[in-house]
């Protein structure tokens, strides 16, 4: 709780003292210090100020400074603290013990890591917390807060990775969402990881979290890099003249890691001897702009307390729109734009440029200041294997068909080889459903095991292989630093669709999944941009689909499944490449955004890395199967199962027919009981629910020759596109037998003699699948990335129109030719 929360008459226990600078500084010599008791005594008589007793004498408070300081009810701290110092010896003596339930208040470290894309974060975020958030090489993969922990030495260590970014500007979403979170949390701690080969580009955003006077410490990330290229930093002395501990990491490996959260608690702890604030100095004519709003903010009581005064003010002078923000609800505000304006102006006229860039020509002044005293050698050395595989994979001869073999690839991978342990899955589980079949008594129970949840899970997580194939590859592409070239040879396409080459990123991305492929779309500047590639997304055929290409190429194209798939993924691209260049044209207006992406250099993916993407993908897709998609098959099963039919109540006019379009061959081979028993549940699952509402939405799919089956297995993918197979296994075959499935879909009904699919029919199905309405995942994600629900709807009418339009075509083609 803070002490703003405290009651007149209640005592606390000061745990943490939020804010910055002056403030910081103030409050800590008045007495305001970890482990001090406060007491509230009473509220001003328009509750604010707050009068306060500690050491002795007496203090007041404005309510928003006190709202500063973190503090714990003296009553719980006695309780806690006997456990904590317990738990402070068993945690210093094994660090990872896990005592996080008795760690004091003030033994907790909020720590956020920061830096440029690319620089390792992710990856450093990975090894001190133990998460499994993807690392991929290339800008923009952390487009949100991941949060994690770990105990140290007798700290709770709270740690959360932000989106990279190349400064502090908060005019991409991502600086933005930085900004703020700074601002509104506060943490204990920065830890700035900087890339050791590229010191000059990286301490840029370095110099700004300065400004700031918070609590810092660099991470000099790959450091071998630096020590393999010759040059010798002095990176004790350069955190002696920065005023922030450097420590040299290896985030790939561990290395330093340890010393790194050492120097953390040293910080939290102020005991570390580098630790002090400077300023970063600029030319005369800015630090005396800077001196006249620092002045002013100074005077004005209602700026928040969030940032130091020297941050804001230079924040101002770039006309910096979150620094706006910040002031405009200040009785001051107008005096301050006022004077920002006008040092503004006497900047620009004094040093000729305008103040952003000469801003930044001080800072990046003051960067080479600094590395000339402290650098030996040159860092700028060559990086001989990029340039000789860019020089082939980004040549404008080679780099598409590169790119194109590189996905067909992928797909025969993810179609071939994902079929042997897809088999050995199938195996299991037919063997899970022979024992249930064999020793458990019949009933509806014994039907929903064995039609319902294995029927339904069952014949979904045989897939498992596949999509683990293919987000093995995409990791792979993504780590090595292959995907910023993809992005690179594809700009002038996406150019020409009305994008830029960033939006291939999420577009590649959707393959695995769409929903976390629109939330990467943070990447993208441009707001139109990225609302068109939010839109097309889902015509990128996500894994989820995987499913039903394997089931319905393995039947019906079992020698070209490669092809098919290559085919699917081809015209998914094409329709979003339509799409887009239909929206630019007739909604968006013209939007002329520069490609400007880093191309880092390549780097061998660890096994570990790429290891722990693929188990995080198995254990998302196996929690869907455990949730969503076994509840929707349960749905889906009792929607069919209910209501029960004897076939003393199947109208004998039905019976009539049924025995008159059955062939002549069928009823001859079979007995009564077996032609009663095709007929009861023929009638059972026509005059089920299910059945019913199948019946009712047939007429849209008649015009590719599909039953009412096929209609309610692709209503049922609105929960998720692998329901898709799994309520064709219930409707079709009742059973989890994927082989059993692919067999009845091409064998002829015993009651009509047609077969449910035809290759034409398969055709348009899988079409269909390919480009109707997505997800409620993805349409949800859709509605708050967009920030606006019609575009949801515009997706869900959109896609599903042209889906039906592009099948019906391919369906009528097809049967020319088959």
């Amino acid at each position: 709780m803070r002490l703003v929360d405290l009651q007149p008459g209640e005592t606390g226990v000061i745990t943490k003292i939020l804010g910055h600078g002056a403030f910081r500084k103030r409050v800590m010599e008045m007495g305001f210090v970890r482990g001090r008791e406060v007491k509230c005594m009473l509220n001003a008589p328009l509750l604010d100020p707050v009068k306060y007793a500690l050491m002795d004498y007496e203090v007041s408070l404005r309510r928003n400074e006190a709202s500063m300081i973190e503090i714990m009810p003296l009553q719980e701290w006695q309780e806690h603290e006997p456990d904590a110092d317990k738990a402070e010896k068993k945690a210093t003596a094994r660090h990872d013990e896990d005592a996080s339930h008795a760690v004091r208040h003030d033994k907790i470290i909020n720590v956020a890591l920061l830096g440029n894309p690319n620089c390792g974060k992710t990856s450093l975020f990975n090894i001190v917390s133990g998460a499994n958030e993807h690392v991929g090489n290339y800008a923009g993969v952390t487009v949100d807060a991941k949060s994690g922990h770990l105990n140290y030495k007798g700290y709770r260590i709270n740690i959360v990775d932000l989106p990279g970014t190349y400064s502090l500007s908060a005019y991409s979403p991502e600086e933005q969402y930085v900004v703020r979170y700074l601002r509104d949390e506060t943490p204990d701690v920065m830890i700035n990881v900087v890339v050791a080969s590229n010191l000059e580009r990286n301490l840029y955003m370095t110099t700004e979290l300065i400004d700031m006077n918070r609590p810092m410490v660099i991470a000099l990330n790959m450091y071998d890099e630096l020590e393999k290229s010759g040059a010798n930093l002095k990176y004790k002395e350069l955190g002696a003249m920065l005023g922030v501990p450097i420590v040299p990491t290896v985030a790939a490996t561990g290395r330093g890691v340890h010393q790194l959260l050492d120097t953390v608690i040293e910080v939290y702890e102020m005991k570390h001897p580098d630790t002090r604030h400077i300023h970063v100095k600029m030319s005369p004519a800015i630090e005396a702009g800077v001196d006249v709003l620092r002045a002013d903010l100074k005077a004005d009581s209602k700026v928040p307390l969030h940032f130091a005064t020297r941050y804001l003010a230079i924040k101002l002078l770039e006309g910096d729109p979150e620094a706006e923000l910040l002031i405009q609800n200040t009785p001051d505000h107008d005096k301050i734009i006022e004077d920002r304006d006008r040092v503004a102006a006497e900047i620009k006229q004094e040093v000729n440029e305008d103040v952003q860039t000469a801003i930044a020509a001080n800072k990046y002044g003051f960067i080479q200041g600094a590395l000339a005293e402290t650098l030996e050698g040159d860092l700028a050395h060559e990086e001989k294997t990029t340039k000789i595989i860019d020089t082939v994979v980004t040549n404008k001869l080679f780099g598409f068909p590169i790119f194109l073999a590189a996905m067909f690839c992928i797909f025969w991978c993810t179609f071939e080889v994902g079929s042997y342990p897809m088999e050995w899955i199938e195996d299991l589980v037919s063997w899970v459903s022979h024992l249930v079949s064999n020793y458990m008594p019949d009933g509806p129970l014994k039907d929903l095991l064995l039609d319902g949840i294995i029927g339904g899970v069952g014949g979904v997580i045989v897939f498992l292989p596949n999509i683990l194939i293919l987000y093995f590859f995409i990791s792979f592409m993504e780590d090595s630093g292959y995907m910023a070239r993809v992005a690179f040879i594809m700009d002038k396409l996406m150019h020409k669709m009305g994008l830029h080459g960033k939006s291939f990123i999420p577009l590649v991305t959707g393959f695995g999944c769409n929903v976390p492929a629109i939330m990467s779309t943070r990447i993208i500047e441009s707001s139109s941009s990225r609302l068109i590639t939010i839109l097309i997304l889902p015509f990128m055929s996500c894994s989820a689909r995987l499913p039903i290409y394997v089931l319905l190429a393995g039947t019906f194209f079992p020698h070209h499944g490669a092809t098919v798939f290559f085919g699917l993924y081809l015209l998914g691209i094409i329709v979003a490449i339509m799409t887009a260049k239909l929206l630019r044209k007739f909604w968006f207006k013209a939007d002329e955004t520069p490609f400007v992406m880093e191309l880092p250099p390549y780097r061998v993916p660890t096994s570990k890395a790429v290891m722990r993407s693929m188990w995080s993908k198995a254990k998302q897709y196996l929690q869907k199967m455990g949730g969503l998609i076994l509840v929707a098959s349960i749905i889906i099963w009792a929607l069919s199962y209910f209501p029960r039919f004897s076939f003393e109540s199947v109208p004998q006019s039905y019976i009539d027919t049924v025995l008159a379009e059955m062939p002549e061959s069928d009823r001859s081979d079979k007995s009564t009981e077996e032609i009663d028993e095709i007929i009861l549940h023929t009638y059972q699952q026509e005059h089920s629910i299910l059945g019913n509402i199948g019946k009712f939405c047939e007429p849209v799919v008649r015009p590719m020759e599909l039953g009412w089956q096929s209609c309610v297995s692709l209503l049922a993918g609105m929960a998720a596109k692998e329901v898709v197979v799994s309520t064709m296994g219930v409707l079709y075959v009742g059973d989890d037998d994927a082989d059993a499935l692919s067999e009845r879909l091409k064998t002829p009904s015993p009651l009509t003699g047609k077969t449910p699919f035809t290759i034409p029919s398969a055709i348009a199905f899988l079409v269909f699948v390919l480009l109707y309405f997505p997800c409620i995942a993805t349409l949800t994600a859709t509605i708050r990335e967009s920030g606006n629900w019609r575009y949801g709807l515009f997706s869900l009418c959109y896609n599903t129109i042209l889906a039906w339009i592009l099948a019906v075509v391919a369906f009528n083609i097809a049967k020319i030719f088959c």
